[in-house]
């Protein structure tokens, strides 16, 4: 009797700023959709919880985890040289990793808060898309999607740095999805209003002011965001949701919203 070997092939989801917020849920999701996943953030012992809870629900889920800074060029070379064996199986990006700092008008701004934006959510994110395309290119299908905002499309007194990061995110979507016509692979944008996760907190280094961007309004939560993701990239490999922007009911625009007394 002839022996059959059947290959499940694996496919790959890498998620950077997987430590917490979206990042981590939509690992969740994925986990649920039967993604393998590569999680990346600079907390490592945030990324080593994360995975003992992703395999105590999945037992048969294969996870990987690594600290890195996506703002050091080099390390995220030597990351996915590191990792080349996995990363053969890629069929999905999530550049998630993204931050704003500070809330001051440009007249009053400081130089380190615009250094750390711009690094990370604009050099940051186009340093691991340089990175993964050459893996999405060789499995002739894939999808990446980026975590955008509305600060990406409207903006607000004392953002101007964080909304202009925020539209490079924006343009450098729609021009990758142009570059990679004809390549099977999807670009999604993702451009969520108020999320309650760290953002705020990492904003103003504050809790009590990050508290006090969400008091007396039902913000969004990482979950509704990382179930929006899970719906988009399990879409018919002919569907490509190209963007979509998700404001919690509670507001309106990106000044506007409601609150209770």
């Amino acid at each position: 009797m002839s022996a059959f070997r059947i290959e499940v092939r694996m496919k790959l989801a890498l998620i950077t700023g997987a430590s917490a917020g979206i990042g981590a849920a939509t690992a969740a999701e994925l986990a649920g959709l039967g993604y393998s996943l590569l999680l990346v953030a600079r907390r490592k012992e945030r990324l080593s919880i994360l995975q003992d809870q992703l395999q105590t629900s999945y037992p048969n889920l294969q996870v990987w985890t690594e600290s890195l800074d996506i703002t050091n060029h080099g390390a995220v070379v030597d990351f996915f040289k590191k990792y080349e064996p996995q990363l053969k199986s890629l069929e999905l990006l999530l550049n998630n990793a993204g931050l704003a700092k500070g809330a001051d008008k440009v007249q009053d701004g400081l130089w380190a808060d615009w250094d750390v934006m711009i690094e990370t959510n604009v050099k940051g994110l186009l340093s691991v898309t340089r990175q993964a395309l050459p893996f999405l290119l060789a499995n002739k299908k894939g999808h990446i999607v980026n975590i955008g905002s509305v600060a990406g499309r409207w903006i607000y007194p004392g953002g101007a740095v964080y909304c202009a990061s925020k539209f490079a995110v924006r343009a450098l979507t729609e021009g990758l999805r142009m570059d990679l016509l004809g390549k099977n692979i999807r670009v999604t944008n993702i451009e969520p209003g108020m999320v309650h996760t760290e953002f705020s907190r990492v904003r103003f280094s504050d809790q009590t002011k990050a508290d006090q961007v969400y008091a007396g309004m039902k913000p969004l939560t990482a979950a509704d965001i990382a179930e929006t993701i899970a719906w988009v990239v399990s879409r018919p490999s002919h569907v490509n949701i190209q963007e979509l922007v998700i404001y919690p009911t509670d507001q309106a625009s990106v000044r506007d919203v409601s609150r209770t007394e």
